[in-house]
């Protein structure tokens, strides 16, 4: 006995995991349940419209129900007994009070129990109504085609992306069923009406048990081969969203255009991967700012400073550029590195040129002028990520984008506030104004570079 139980012991750890397995295979990867409040509430937002849908769906469903009888012939009713037009009516009236419950976000999870019941139960009662409605044994009604209906119910189930609701209609209707066909065994005493005989079952009014059998086994294969596709797709969704609500996120903390390309590579983009391109770099830092912040609360300091990245980032996001790197109060800014742009030399000068221009005419934060000086190189770089395979920093670097960096820093020497290299002024030739201010010793390089001051356009 001991030796027994050591040996369940021992295979409890293989069944865990060949049921795990199994699982996996035909449910699919299961989702955390540790998501963020607001992935919850974008998911639930999705079911509410799903709702919706549904609730649409069984209007035009009751108004089709309502149309077939009204057209049906009268002939073999009878008179004293027609359920039909009052349960089609009292469907009406909570396929309304459904949709409209919908609309308010309204839908507990009680009431949509309750409807999916109510749906299947409904259907149930008509079809059980067939043998008195048209005088017939209650074996009659078993051969209804108003059967079929209940696979649109329960496929119906399906737009909400819930496999328990589709379990529930399923179950709710291979019940129903079963009932039925013991209601019609039991209807009249000492007369079954039970046959083997299947010509027998197709051309009278006798019950094939067999048959009864089949149709509430194909009830609960469709219900789980639905509710399973159904899980399946859950789980997908849920992560797609959990995906891209982290699309969104990353966006806040990198440029759009960085964000989208990540989320957007065939593979996972590793550490040194790059891609060399000609573009322009733009380099921004505020004039005085460490000694102005130091006047200011931390309250006014992230204020100030969030309102001048705000009013700056809108004229980047115009003249098509990337934010590649916020440090402190500076910026590195790409054109024509992350998303295509053909005239990235003159887009990077604009956009220096209006920074400049809001800086000189506006104040941020307690009334405080922040004026800006920027650096622009033009020429060849790499435009990849760099780090290690577990952080990964996405941005641009080469001679191109150290130049742009030396050239903001050297405007404090000269009294400028725009300076950029020749291969830029070459790229804009005679749309600007420019003056050259000479062959500049920059630090990193061994050779002079050519610098210019870019004062504003020419008319």
């Amino acid at each position: 006995m001991i030796k027994g139980l050591l040996s369940f012991r021992a295979e409890k750890p293989i069944l865990s995991a060949m049921w795990k397995s199994l699982a996996l295979f035909i449910f699919g990867e299961p989702v955390t349940d540790r998501m963020p409040v607001r992935v919850r509430e974008r998911i639930q937002n999705q079911q509410l419209q799903s709702e919706k849908l549904i609730s649409w769906v069984q209007l035009a469903l009751v108004t089709l129900f309502i149309s077939l009888w009204a057209a049906a012939p009268a002939a073999g009713f009878n008179p004293d007994f027609n359920l039909v037009p009052w349960a089609l009516g009292f469907y009406l009236l909570f396929t309304l009070a459904r949709l409209w419950a919908a609309y308010r976000d309204a839908l507990s999870r009680s009431f949509l129990t309750f409807s999916v019941i109510i749906d299947i139960g409904l259907l149930m009662v008509l079809i059980w109504s067939f043998h008195i409605q048209y005088n017939q044994p209650a074996s009659f009604y078993l051969k209804a085609p108003t059967l079929m209906y209940v696979f649109i119910f329960i496929a119906l189930r399906g737009l909400r992306f819930e496999p328990g609701y589709i379990v529930l209609a399923g179950l709710t209707a291979a019940l129903g069923w079963g009932v039925m066909m013991l209601y019609v065994v039991q209807a009249e005493a000492g007369n079954p009406m039970i046959t083997r005989d299947y010509v027998t079952y197709m051309t009278s009014n006798a019950i094939l048990i067999g048959a009864e059998i089949d149709k509430i086994v194909s009830i609960v294969l469709v219900t789980g081969v639905l509710a399973i596709a159904v899980l399946r797709a859950q789980r997908s969704l849920y992560r797609a969203i959990i995906e891209s609500t982290a699309a969104q996120d990353l966006s806040r903390f990198v440029s759009k255009e960085v964000a989208d390309r990540i989320t957007s590579a065939d593979r996972a983009i590793q550490p040194g991967e790059g891609e060399s391109k000609v573009a322009s770099i733009l380099f921004t830092d505020i004039e005085g700012f460490s000694s102005a912040s130091e006047n200011m609360t931390p309250d006014e300091l992230a204020s100030t400073i969030n309102e001048y990245f705000q009013a700056v980032g809108a004229v980047v996001d115009r003249y098509g550029g990337a934010v590649l790197l916020f440090e402190g109060d500076a910026m590195l800014v790409a054109f024509n590195a992350v998303t295509p742009l053909e005239n990235h030399p003159a887009a990077a000068l604009d956009c220096a040129l209006e920074i400049q221009e809001i800086c000189v005419n506006r104040t941020f934060g307690q009334g405080v002028h922040l004026l800006t000086r920027a650096g622009i190189n033009t020429g060849q770089l790499v435009v990849g990520a760099v780090g290690t395979a577990d952080r990964l920093t996405f941005t641009v670097y080469g001679d191109t984008v150290n130049v742009a960096a030396r050239l903001e820093q050297l405007n404090k020497e000269h009294g400028t506030y725009i300076m950029c290299t020749q291969e830029t002024v070459d790229a804009c030739a005679g749309a600007y104004l420019f003056n050259f201010m000479g062959d500049c010793q920059v630090k990193g390089r061994d050779g002079p570079v050519k610098v210019y001051a870019v004062n504003r356009l020419k008319d």
